[in-house]
């Protein structure tokens, strides 16, 4: 009679634990958490790849404009609304 007490306790303690495990992966805290933070880091990871390629184009256009006096005098003009004293402006209005 013992040692079927024994199987009988050794199989109640594996079932608990398969028990156990399978609520822990399906619950809140389990395998579906787990997906949720994978996508949240590839998003993530998309973004910065996304900011990444941004910072690489402003960086490239701010060596263009270290270079080019006339490149600069234009982004200053356009930015500043600058004109040079010989030139005229003509302002015309959008019609609604």
């Amino acid at each position: 009679m013992r040692p079927s007490l024994t199987k009988i306790g050794y199989a109640l303690a594996i079932l608990l634990t398969v028990g156990y495990a399978f609520f822990t992966l399906r619950g809140p805290q389990g395998i579906p958490a787990l997906a949720d933070k994978r996508r949240q880091i590839q998003e993530l990871e998309e973004r910065n790849a996304t900011l990444a390629r941004e910072i690489e184009v402003k960086r490239e256009r701010i060596g263009r404009l270290r270079e080019s006096p006339s490149l600069q005098e234009l982004e200053i003009r356009q930015r500043l609304k600058l004109v040079q004293p010989d030139e005229r402006v003509y302002i015309l209005q959008d019609k609604k």
